[in-house]
């Protein structure tokens, strides 16, 4: 089996994921999983589809990330594994799918307003 990519994205970070078959090693811009995103949380969210699949020493996994802060990053990454998983075996994809992991989160920040602080808030208003 040939590397198949898929590219995740969340907010303003992009993931391009290459997953082959392996024993199961992430590594995201030349560096392990657990050096890149120090926090177990952030590991386990970038596990999710490889554990739902119990397919965690399967596959190895290169990633490019960049743009968007940690947890951007994270469920970019997790975006960009489950698009590679229904790649390689079109079968999972109604699993992954109800746990919502192939859905794409549109929400993104809003833009900064002209004559306004910030994108919503307003200047303090005075009558006089």
């Amino acid at each position: 089996m040939e590397a198949v990519n898929a590219i995740g994205r969340r907010k303003a970070a992009v993931a391009r994921v290459y997953v082959k078959e392996g024993n199961g090693k992430i590594v995201i811009n030349k560096r392990e999983l657990e050096n890149y995103f120090p926090s177990p949380i952030l590991q386990y969210i970038v596990k999710q589809p490889l554990n739902k699949l119990d397919v965690t020493g399967k596959y190895d996994i290169k990633i490019n990330l960049n743009g968007g802060g940690h947890k951007g990053q994270a469920e970019a990454v997790r975006l960009g594994i489950a698009r590679a998983l229904v790649k390689i075996d079109p079968n999972v994809k109604p699993i992954l799918k109800a746990e919502g992991f192939l859905t794409r989160d549109p929400r993104v920040v809003e833009r900064k307003k002209p004559g306004q602080p910030k994108a919503r808030k307003k200047f303090q208003f005075s009558k006089r």
